[in-house]
């Protein structure tokens, strides 16, 4: 009787274990993404020339590259760093610039990108002067 007890506790705690599983990694991503774009935008603004950030949908990574010129041309700044474990997916390939000034365009994609894992979506709206609001 204490095993059928014991099988039954378990088979209840499996999905409430994954689901939990489930919403840790994706808000891991959110914050690893949000964090990518303020700390960008916070360097652009300190650094005194224009940086982006280019987040790869099929890798599930972030490159960060800058133009201290100012010329237009941008040169990768360190190797692209993942943001998310597998299985999180971007909703489109989204590149934004940071100008000195504080303002946010995306040169690809959009400013709303799309985060998803296990049926759980999460989007991230930034504003044109970094502004960052993140709904379910």
């Amino acid at each position: 009787m204490t095993v059928v007890v014991a099988v039954v506790l378990s088979a209840m705690a499996v999905p409430v274990v994954r689901s939990t599983l489930a919403k840790y990694r994706l808000s891991s991503a959110v914050a690893s993404v949000t964090g990518a774009i303020q700390s960008t935008r916070y360097r652009a603004i300190y650094q005194g020339y224009p940086f982006a950030v280019s987040f790869s949908q099929a890798n599930s990574s972030y490159q960060l590259s800058s133009d201290p010129a100012k010329s237009g041309t941008f040169a990768n700044v360190g190797s692209a760093t993942p943001f998310a474990s597998s299985g999180v997916a971007l909703g489109q390939n989204t590149t934004l610039q940071f100008h000195p000034s504080g303002l946010v365009q995306a040169t690809a994609g959009s400013t709303t990108l799309t985060l998803s894992y296990a049926g759980q979506t999460e989007t991230i709206t930034v504003s044109s002067y970094g502004n960052i609001n993140v709904t379910p």
